[in-house]
């Protein structure tokens, strides 16, 4: 068992799992009753979609995530497998991209409208032909885009370059062959420059993708493993599965050295498989059972014990799958750090769960909220392909912040100035002039900013919240969902009331700016 210290410092020692009211979840929806090990859904700031039962072939759905409530058994479905839906994954950038795989041993690439669904979707964007057996798993690069893995029970991973004008690709760019069994896992680093695999032979291989050779590869014989996951830039794999009583087990790797674990820890006796989480952000993992309703989580520290145990969230409503939203998509405002989306087929339910830091004020919260992972990419499909190496760009989830290059380019020195005097150089205040240039860019990024905003034609700017349309949700069928929408728009009216408010006071903050520069100038 893992060391539990009596006392532990940690701002995240009293989180908490909050289920979604049953306004806020997904009623009625079909989910599948297939028993494939996967998530079984995908979720963005945009959409949630869910693979579903179909009759003839594989579906899945994509709903709007601020569709909640019951769904129309007449929804329309994307349907364009001849065998069972397996693994669905979202684009990272690009939220109206989805990939699919299936029995029929195929991956489809499919485009999701902006605007409400209204038909069948059955024509795919780009479909993938090279596995010659159903393909299991999918996994998008972290940092390069347009670049997707797919395993199948031929026992291959390809490597897929979607940067190409053909609807249908029939050859990979790479294939790595080094399994003897069917891979049940994938797991990138930080910058996708390594892969970690979990494979039914029960072994954990680290794998320089691009050169497709095995670099680490654990054969630890008292953990059969089902799940791997890379934790961010820890050099540490965490991994679930089983011990040799079949109790379900998890336990921490070095990357370097797969021989032994650094930690070996029994749960329990059921027979769910594990699903693994891991946010880098706040150093927390996550363990979800299958078949039961409990999610552990753990604090991860670069020294023993490693693994710190903080709570567990237990609900008696079992789950088949479950899906994650990403760090972009949260509710700052709420203390929100993570959020599941919980797959309940016994009740043909998804709920949201919300893991939140319990905090009295209600401003943004910096010390919980790091820079994180954005929805642009660093590198194109040709520059990882060529060998480039690049950590995932940065934002700032503060409401109104833009990205953050996580590899900042520093601006080359300014040239010398003639005069040698520094006295010379300061206006009022002490100020040099190389504090006024770079006070000088500010302001001009700044202009920039409020330009790029104005460009955006009125109907535009009205109808668009975070980047989607309000208008896209469909008319309210009783009087509770009129009131619903009535509240939506009322807040949307005082956010409205609040960003034009913030605009005009950066006007006359920047107006005063420029007042103080020229005048400060005219002293030179």
């Amino acid at each position: 068992m893992s060391w539990h210290p009596q006392y532990r410092s940690s701002k995240f020692r009293h989180v908490y799992g909050k289920a979604a009211s049953k306004e806020k979840c997904y009623d009625c929806v079909p989910i599948t009753r297939n028993v494939h090990d996967n998530h079984f859904c995908a979720v963005n700031p945009h959409f949630i979609a869910v693979v579903t039962e179909c009759a003839g072939g594989g579906a899945f759905l994509v709903i709007p995530i601020h569709q909640t409530g019951k769904l129309d058994p007449h929804y329309p479905k994307i349907c364009g497998h001849k065998g069972n839906v397996l693994d669905i994954k979202w684009n990272p950038f690009n939220d109206f991209v989805i990939a699919s795989c299936s029995e029929d041993a195929t991956v489809k690439i499919w485009d999701i409208p902006k605007h409400l669904l209204t038909r069948n979707i059955t024509s795919p964007k780009k479909e993938l032909l090279g596995h010659v057996r159903r393909v299991g798993l999918i996994e998008w690069h972290p940092t390069a885009n347009n670049i997707l893995f797919s395993s199948g029970y031929d026992y291959k991973i390809m490597i897929w370059n979607l940067d190409t004008k053909e609807a249908v690709i029939s050859n990979p760019v790479k294939i790595l062959d080094a399994h003897k069994d069917v891979v049940l896992s994938m797991s990138f680093n930080t910058d996708g420059s390594l892969l970690a695999t979990a494979c039914r032979d029960r072994k954990i291989r680290l794998i320089d993708p691009r050169a497709g050779t095995v670099l680490q590869e654990a054969s630890y014989k008292s953990h059969r493993v089902n799940k791997v996951l890379f934790l961010g830039n820890m050099k540490k794999l965490f991994s679930t599965g089983t011990s040799r009583w079949n109790n379900r087990q998890i336990a921490l790797w070095d990357q370097n050295d797969l021989s032994v674990p650094l930690l070996e820890e029994d749960l329990d006796g059921s027979s769910g498989l594990l699903f693994p989480f891991y946010d880098s952000d706040t150093h927390m993992l996550y363990v979800v059972g299958k078949g039961d309703g409990n999610i552990r989580y753990y604090e991860i520290s670069p020294e023993k014990p490693y693994l710190n145990y903080l709570m567990e969230y237990r609900s008696h409503l079992p789950q088949k799958g479950i899906g994650m939203m990403p760090k972009r998509g949260l509710e700052v405002s709420a203390c929100e750090i993570f959020r599941f989306y919980k797959l309940i087929p016994t009740k043909s339910l998804i709920e949201p769960i919300s893991m939140i830091v319990p905090r009295r004020s209600e401003s943004y919260q910096e010390d919980i909220y790091p820079l994180t992972t954005g929805a642009q990419p660093a590198l194109t499909a040709q520059e990882w392909l060529n060998g480039v190496n690049k950590g995932p760009l940065l934002v700032s989830l503060r409401p109104g912040s833009g990205a953050v290059n996580s590899s900042p380019q520093f601006p080359e020195p300014e040239p010398l100035v003639k005069s040698t005097d520094p006295s010379q150089h300061q206006g009022r205040g002490g100020r040099t002039p190389l504090q006024d240039m770079q006070k000088l860019c500010e302001i001009e990024d700044s202009r920039k900013q409020l330009k790029v905003e104005e460009k955006l034609p009125k109907n535009e700017q009205m109808r668009l919240s975070n980047g989607f349309d309000v208008f896209e949700c469909p008319p309210p069928k009783t009087e509770n969902e009129l009131l619903q929408m009535f509240y939506r728009q009322q807040e949307e009216i005082r956010r409205l009331r609040e960003l034009v408010n913030q605009r005009d006071v950066q006007i006359k903050q920047l107006e005063l700016e420029l007042r103080n520069l020229c005048t400060d100038t005219g002293h030179y």
